[in-house]
């Protein structure tokens, strides 16, 4: 691992992203998750309401870990939609970006780590960001 550009966490109380669901049905996930979360979500929200509040509130959580451990918060270019928690191949949580914070990412941090838990009261996550790899002395020129 690189050296650590940014750690960033955040606790996020089940009930409050329940609520915000009840009072905004079609348009809080729509606002928070990215496209391919929202298909995750519809799924699992469709099969048991409480797997899509869980669901819900660890990537609200993993953004908002994300956005204080680069140092921006929820201002541009970063936005909810913007930056996704997958799943890997074998079920390990990654973060996906899309542009133009994708971008502005590349060209100031390495690898991006992500991890999620969820009890019946709280979604937490945990994000470390590296920080670019130094660079190699360019050759000179013969």
């Amino acid at each position: 691992m690189n050296a650590i550009a940014g750690i960033g966490t955040d606790l996020v109380k089940m009930d409050r992203i329940d609520q915000a669901w009840q009072r905004h049905p079609e348009r809080f996930p729509e606002k928070i998750l990215g496209v391919d979360e929202l298909r995750v979500f519809h799924a699992r929200a469709a099969r048991d309401r409480a797997r899509g509040v869980r669901y819900l509130a660890t990537r609200f959580a993993a953004k908002e870990a994300f956005s204080k451990a680069i140092g921006l918060g929820m201002r541009m270019p970063m936005w909810w939609s913007r930056m996704q928690t997958l799943n890997a191949p074998g079920g390990r949580p990654k973060i996906v970006l899309a542009s133009p914070l994708a971008e502005w990412y590349a060209e100031r941090f390495g690898a991006a780590h992500v991890s999620l838990t969820d009890e019946s009261e709280y979604g937490a996550a945990y994000v470390v960001v590296e920080a670019l790899p130094p660079s190699s002395p360019s050759c000179p020129s013969n």
